[in-house]
This record gives structure tokens, sequence and C-alpha cells, in this order.
């Protein structure tokens, strides 16, 4: 199989990882690479890059494949400048001796938010930490944006600093030293005619991790969700004789800041990855720990591991594919702004499924028990401005975009997901946004999978109509060590993609899906899940929005009809092939 030399790079990195670490010599790593210099010039671009593990010498830093010339500049910085004219977004990463970094995406879009640094930033009213000087404008769709944005700025004597230029948004540094003279601004901003909107960056920690004492394997909860099923069929179905099935190559943005590829699961990346072999390849910054909430949430795709059962998924279906391309970044460290920064350039590289494992709640927003809410919560002036940002970007998307689909966590807040003056961004109502609740093993372990009552709704998972089907909330940290399992995480941050992952799957199968044709198909294929339903919430039991008669082919008297839908990764498979030939 295509895989196995693959399986044996891992080791080999691993023992060379070891061997590394036993002799003083650190490994090379890319750990941060972020447009700098002119941000505004769309023909020469400026970007600053950090590398851990450089040695004495020029290292040769490689785009596509093509070797560029940067600027060393001590302390592991380099400054790479090219002409946008002669080179494509891809793959960058470093080679030095017998050493090569891992890769992360570069690409030649030009959204790009700038963060606050530590004397930026300051606690508000409401005790949240806050940017002072840093602010980002909408500007009404018939402004030209920059022209507007750089005019307000001469008049308030204020900076451009940064931009979303597809969205009409660009970000501002103000001429004030504490939150009064910035709210004053910031209201006289809001009342120019030409201002959509103001958005207030908040800053936050990532998503909390929920951790559960148990030992027990990654994959025994993903056994809810058929995880080895879908596998299984992928693998057969596809290269069967009677009928194969062509596999096409995706490519996927995942939003979040780094991976670690010192853990045996990732350290087979560091190897070239052509994009044009049916290979999986994950590019992204370098974490300082496998425990990671990015190295978490990407493992449930592309971690990679002698048994499939511990593989993730798109590294498990791999031999038969047409290859998966994983893009995880996170544009800078400006919170919600810098996500939508990211997504903007995923998709104008050609991302089909953004996943976001992320989300925020207002203060104030409560939960199924009549209690407040208080994980990644935001003030509702910043809430205002995100849901203005958001709602612009999914604009775009349906105007520019309509193909892609983001598939986002629910929110593990015990609260309602669709509450759109409370939570963001799952509140939003289109095709091209699927909102993934978490469920974890129920205490009967006398049913079949198939049973309702195999699985129950995770405790914390955020739940309503909105809610479009639930997934698996546990799994298992990375470690440095083969063969090793981390802490247990669960939350609705890993749910989510193992959604991703099956979506990336089918759109494998059938690339002309469209956003709403993706999720009919999950829920037409759902397992249910949690006691019967008449449509109507009991006791804050209904974890997604019910399936329909039209989900269960008009059948009245099904016993699924009214239920909350629980992901069937191999029935969405079959579903899918079909969907083939029905459209022929």
């Amino acid at each position: 199989m295509r895989s196995l030399p693959f399986i044996c790079l891992g080791g080999l990195l691993a023992v060379l990882g070891s061997t590394l670490a036993s002799t003083g010599e650190e490994p090379l790593r890319l750990k941060d690479l972020q447009r700098c210099g002119d941000l505004f010039n769309s023909d020469e671009l400026t970007f600053c890059l950090r590398g851990e593990g450089l040695a004495k010498g020029e290292p040769k830093l490689l785009l596509n494949g093509k070797p560029l010339k940067a600027e060393r500049r001590g302390d592991g910085r380099l400054r790479l400048t090219l002409r946008k004219a002669d080179h494509e977004s891809g793959p960058l990463w470093l080679e030095q001796g017998e050493q090569r970094s891992n890769p992360v995406w570069l690409t030649l879009n030009g959204s790009h938010v700038i963060a606050a640094g530590p004397a930026e930033v300051a606690k508000n009213m409401d005790g949240l930490t806050t940017y002072v000087d840093l602010i980002s404008l909408i500007i009404e769709e018939k402004y030209d944006g920059l022209e507007e944005a750089r005019r307000l700025a001469k008049k308030y004597d204020a900076k451009v600093v940064g931009m979303i230029a597809p969205l009409n948004t660009y970000q501002l540094r103000l001429p004030v030293k504490n939150l009064t003279e910035r709210d004053a601004l910031v209201l006289r901003l809001g009342n120019e005619v030409s201002v959509d909107a103001v958005v207030v960056e908040e800053s936050g920690a990532e998503a909390p991790v929920e951790s559960d004492p148990e030992d027990k394997p990654r994959n025994s909860e993903w056994v809810a969700n058929r995880f080895l099923d879908a596998v299984h069929y992928y693998q057969q179905r596809l290269p069967s004789k009677e009928a194969p099935v062509e596999p096409h190559p995706v490519r996927i943005g995942i939003i979040e800041r780094d991976v670690d590829f010192d853990s045996p699961e990732f350290a087979p990346y560091i190897d070239d990855c052509n994009p044009r072999e049916p290979r999986t390849c994950v590019y992204a910054r370098d974490a300082e720990t496998p425990a990671g909430h990015g190295t978490t949430v990407t493992g449930i795709l592309a971690a990679r591991n002698e048994d499939p059962a511990d593989s993730g998924f798109l590294s498990a279906v791999e031999p038969v594919s047409a290859g998966y391309q994983v893009i995880v970044e996170r544009n800078s460290d400006a919170g919600i702004t810098a996500n939508i920064a990211a997504s903007v350039n995923l998709v104008e590289d050609g991302v089909r499924i953004l996943n976001w494992s992320w989300g925020i709640h207002r203060i104030g927003a409560r939960d199924i028990e009549g209690e407040e809410v208080d994980s990644l919560i935001r003030s509702g002036i910043a809430m205002s401005g995100y849901e203005e940002l958001l709602e612009e970007f999914f604009l775009w998307l349906r105007r520019e975009h309509p193909d892609v689909l983001v598939v986002n966590s629910a929110g593990n807040g015990s609260a309602r997901s669709g509450q759109d003056d409370y939570r963001l961004p799952s509140s939003f109502i289109t095709d091209q946004l699927l909102v993934v609740g978490g469920h974890q093993r129920s205490d009967k372990h006398d049913v079949a999978v198939e049973d309702p009552e195999y699985a129950t709704r995770r405790p914390s998972s955020n739940l309503d109509m909105r809610v479009d089907i639930t997934a698996s909330a546990c799994t298992r940290a990375a470690t440095l060590e083969p063969g090793k399992r981390g802490d247990v995480h669960c939350g609705t941050s890993y749910a989510t993609p193992m959604v991703a992952g099956i979506v990336a799957a089918m759109l494998s199968i059938n690339p002309e899906l469209e956003p709403s044709q993706v999720r009919e198909l999950l829920r037409r294929s759902a397992m249910t899940i949690g006691r019967g339903s008449d449509f109507e919430p009991s006791e804050a039991d209904d974890l997604t929005a019910p399936i329909l008669p039209s989900e269960r082919a008009y059948r009245l008297d099904d016993e699924d009809i009214g239920r909350s839908a629980r992901l069937d990764m191999r029935k969405a498979l079959e579903l899918t092939v079909e969907s083939l030939q029905q459209e022929r």
C-alpha cells in the first residue's frame, strides 16, 4: 500500500528527532510567518519569518519547491521579499544541511491585520482584555475602501495598518492612549456616513479544553460515528473493479495557530509533500507543545499512526485518495478579525472547507439552566462589530465562492447556539455554515451503535435548532513519545473536524456537491441520539434540529423523525457515491 513508506518515514523521523535531541542539535522549525513591510504594496510582498534550529551559514528557503533568497537578520529571523507576479501561494520551508523544517502555507493574497502588543491592550469595564488603539472599519460597499479608510485616517490623525480588502474592511491605529479616548473616537468614526461598522477587538485565550480523567483510547468515542466503517468503505469502494469512483483532491483550511511537528504523529509531514501525488499534506507553523488546541484539532483530520484506528481520518483514507491539503493558518494573533482575514486568504487560495473550531458568547448569555455562560465571552460593543464582519464574510462567500462550506463548533457553554444576540458565528443562517454539536458515549453498554441511546449529549455542548449534527466530542492529545497518547480532550472544537473530515471525503467523491446538498446528505445519513421528541424542546434535550420526514424519504412513521441527528460517517459516504449515479 502507498501509505507504508510514510508510516516508516514517520518512525525514521521520530528516531531522527530523538537523536538530534540526544546530541543537543535543535531540529529546524518554522515558528512564524507573517506579512510585514508595506502591506499595501500589491506587486512586491514582504514576509517576516522566525525559525528555530538555524545553524551558521545561509539556509535555503523554498516556496513550492523553488529556492528563494531571504535576508537573515539574526536570532532566527528572516525577511523575504518577492514579486507577486512571479509566484503562487503554496508551502514554504527551510533547508539547512541535512535538516528540513515544517512547511508553512505562504499566501500571496493581501488580507492581513496586526495584533496588539502587551502594552497596547487594557481591561475594559467588563474586565475583558481589549485593544486600545487598533480598530477596524467596515466601509460601505459603494466606496473605494482603501481610499476612504485613508481619508478617514487623515481626518482623525490615524494610520491604516491592515486590511481585508474583499470585505472592504481596513484596520486603523488610532491616536489614543486609553479606552476613554478610544471609545470617543470609535463613536465619531461609527457616525461617518461611509462607515458600516467599527470592529473593536477583544483578545482572548484559546478555547478552553475540557479534560476527562479516564484512560481510554482515542477512537473509543469515534465508534459512535462509525469512523472505521467509513475508512473501510472509502478504501474498498473507490477502487472497486466493478464501478470504481475517481477521487478528486480537496484543500481544507483550519483556523488554528500551529501544530507540533516534533510529535511522531506529525513528523512525517516534514518530508516533501507533492500535492500532485495522492498524499495528505499538512502545512502549519510549529507549536511548542503537542497538547495544544491546533495540534489536537488537526490530528483528528491528519494525525499519522500505524494503526488506522488511531490516525486522522484523511490520513487513514489516503492510500486510495487523490490527496488532501490541510492548511493550518491564523494570519496573526489579532483575535476574531485575524480569523476572518485568514479565512478570506484561504478561500482565495482554493480551500473548499473551512474548519472553525471557535466561537464566542456575549456577556449575559445564559445556559439551559439559566446560569450565565462564562466561557469565551465578549462585550456588547465587540459582538456588534464581529457580527457585522461575519455578515460581510458570508455575503462575500455567497457572492464570490458559493461552493465553500464553513464547519463551525456549536460551543461549550451549554447554551443556545442559535441565539444571534448571544452567540457567534454559529447563529448565522446560511447554507454555507454547518454547525456541529458534541456527544459522548452513554452509560448504555448493551445497545448497538445505531441505537439512539448509544450516545448522549455532551453536557457542555451548546444546542438547539441551529445545530445541524453532532459528532464525537472527545479525543486524546498527541505526545512526543511514539505510541503514547496524551490526556483526553473534549469539546465541540474536536467534534467539528470529525465533520470537516467526512465532508472533505464526500467532496473528493463528488466535488459538484453544493453546501446545501452536503448538509442534506449528512442529515439523511445521520443516526439519532437521545430520547424521542415531538419537535418541541423537552427539558433542553433537543441537541440538533429535529430530523424531518423529508430526510427520511417522507416516511411519516419513521422512528427517527423528531430526534436529533448524530453523524454516520460511513452512510454519508454511501449516499455521496449514490449522488454520482443520480447526476448521471
